[in-house]
């Protein structure tokens, strides 16, 4: 856990600066520029890449994939060159907040994979990178999506105990827990066996 060191004044402003940049809803802005309709309407409603990708656009998927999981990035990186590590981790779990309850659609946004794992990469690349190869293997192997993000989310306490980057596990044990809160109906999908394939067309 890092040290505060940054005034209170200094942790609002980073909070809103996180959020805001976690609240910029990319699957829909592409969708609708794209042409490829109202996320709300098709698959499960969501507004991520995963549900992008239920619009038959790859290209679309791959670049709301990118640029969700760029915004928690970014809001790390920026935090990191003008403010203390408390402001930057602040920052990052509000972009993931942002994500999830953005003010724009009504505090109904997406599930925060992107996000999460954009954000431990920027924290601690190793970490991220860990947290990145557990979905692809999860999700390959599933063939579930929300199965990577749910494995990758779990194991991101352990890898960052493993790799020596003790100073982000609480806040990945906070975000693997919002993770899973953001996921629970997926879980009961798998648990029941319904959960929809990747590229599967709702």
């Amino acid at each position: 856990m890092p040290l505060f060191e940054t005034t209170s004044a200094g942790l609002i402003l980073w909070a809103v600066i996180g959020y805001g940049l976690g609240a910029v809803p990319f699957g829909m802005v592409l969708a609708k520029i794209m042409g490829l309709g109202n996320l709300r309407e098709i698959g499960s409603g969501n507004i991520g890449a995963t549900n992008v990708l239920r619009t038959g656009n790859k290209l679309a998927a791959a670049l709301t994939l990118l640029l969700d999981g760029g915004k928690g990035a970014v809001a790390v990186l920026l935090a990191r060159v003008f403010a203390n590590e408390d402001a930057v981790q602040l920052a990052a779990l509000m972009a993931f907040i942002g994500h999830c309850y953005p003010v724009w659609l009504g505090f109904r946004g997406g599930k925060g994979v992107a996000t999460f794992l954009g954000i431990m990469l920027a924290l601690a690349w190793p970490v991220g990178f860990a947290c990145c190869l557990t979905w692809l293997v999860a999700a390959l192997i599933s063939r579930v999506s929300s199965m990577g993000a749910i494995m990758a989310a779990a194991l991101s306490t352990g890898w960052a105990v493993v790799l020596g980057y003790g100073e982000v596990l609480i806040l990945a044990f906070v975000l693997t827990l919002l993770v899973f809160w953001r996921h629970r109906s997926n879980i009961s999908r798998i648990k029941a066996g319904t959960e929809p394939k990747i590229g599967q067309k709702g």
